[in-house]
């Protein structure tokens, strides 16, 4: 899994079963080359070792020089929130510059990058295309590449496994900031192997070198990984959230509250004079597979509704194995749309979420549902075959 330009790093040699990230990997190598070098890192507050100590501090306990820090969405301390464009500014806890990727730019520029040997890249993802880390990690590997840098990827859990794909393709024409590159939603990957992924099949021409980790498998889940959950962002505060995550963040491209603002984001969706007890009968009779619906009222204090009582449902896991949350999403947003009438409203946003053009209109549609879940599951199902050769574990 090496190439001329990516190469996987592993240190360490601990046998304990908890994960070791590849943080927590590189700040035990031996090397005193890689302390000399003047990195740039790439990273957030979710970036921790298993004692909870963040990767700066990590890092710089450790020895390594760092010059400069660059921060994604949400910005590098994590408190900005969705979609809020973040400028340039200075870290209070290290007095070190820190360059937005959110901003007026997504790629490290050659300024930013002129004063630097290296990047570090150390994101904890949740493992849906999405998600915008990934795309910052592609921007990353692309600026690292034209300023001919090397860039180290320090490998963390998929919090929700590494074996489960769900969803479809990209579709040309239907790239952005929350689908750079074509995957499924849900990919099933780790962000270090997806930077080998993005790195050769997109020509980014970064000198990559990946960190793995040890003893992860693909079947865990992250509370068995042994690791602290730390919130990757202000609406993904627990494992369950990200856990729906992958379906519920379709409904963002309709004019359903998602309970952002509330305790829980992701898992209760609804709207104003929606009835949720019908919403919640109409969903528990289809049984589908490792979830209930439980008629809920709430009110937002953030993005659709905020301030407004909302009729809805909360969304209970009770076999996440079992579970696929993206035809679950398709069958609510279904039961919404019918529910709600002349109410209901899509935004633009859909589009870029799913990746196509043809899906809202196949749920508009009557007896659309059953031929859209089919038809985008087979869309996405060569991806299996085509992300093989960059697994790591």
């Amino acid at each position: 899994m090496e190439s001329q330009q990516s190469a996987v790093l592993a240190f360490g040699s601990r046998t304990n079963f908890m994960v070791r990230t590849g943080l927590d990997l590189w700040i035990d190598s031996p090397s005193v080359a890689l302390r000399a070098l003047r990195l740039g890192l790439i990273s957030h507050p979710a970036a921790v070792l298993p004692n909870l100590t963040g990767a700066v501090d990590a890092l710089r306990d450790a020895g390594y020089t760092l010059k400069a820090l660059f921060g994604p969405e949400h910005g590098f301390g994590g408190a900005a929130a969705d979609g809020a464009q973040i400028g340039d500014n200075l870290d209070l806890h290290t007095g070190l510059p820190v360059f937005s990727l959110y901003g007026a730019t997504n790629e490290p520029t050659a300024e930013m990058l002129a004063e630097l040997d290296a990047l570090v890249f150390d994101m904890q993802d949740v493992g849906v295309r999405f998600y915008t880390y990934l795309s910052t990690l592609y921007y990353a590997l692309r600026g690292a590449g034209k300023a001919g840098k090397p860039i180290y990827v320090l490998d963390r859990p998929n919090p929700i496994g590494g074996t489960i794909i769900e969803g479809g393709s990209i579709e040309p024409g239907f790239e952005s900031f929350v689908g750079i590159v074509n995957l499924p939603v849900r990919h099933g990957l780790t962000l270090g192997e997806l930077a080998g992924l993005m790195n050769s099949g997109y020509g980014l021409g970064a000198e990559l070198r990946v960190v793995t980790m040890q003893n992860w498998r693909r079947g865990l889940w992250f509370d068995e990984t042994g690791l602290p959950w730390v919130p990757t962002s202000p609406a993904m505060p627990h494992l369950s959230t990200a856990t729906l995550y992958p379906g519920m963040c379709l409904l963002e491209g309709t004019n359903l509250s998602l309970g952002r603002g509330t305790s829980l984001p992701f898992e209760v969706c609804g709207a104003p004079g929606l009835n949720g007890f019908a919403l919640a009968e109409e969903l528990n009779a289809l049984n589908l597979a490792g979830v209930r619906f439980r008629p809920t009222l709430f009110t937002p204090s953030a993005s659709n509704h905020a301030g407004s009582e909302c009729g809805g449902v909360q969304v209970h896991v009770t076999d996440r194995g079992a579970l696929r949350p993206l035809e679950m999403a398709l069958h609510l947003i279904a039961a919404a749309r019918r529910l709600t009438g002349q109410a209901w409203a899509w935004n633009g946003h859909f589009e870029r979420l799913a990746g196509n053009g043809w899906l809202r209109s196949a749920l508009d549609a009557p007896d659309g549902l059953g031929a859209a879940i089919a038809r985008w599951t087979e869309s996405g199902s060569g991806f299996i075959h085509q992300r093989e050769k960059h697994l790591l574990y």
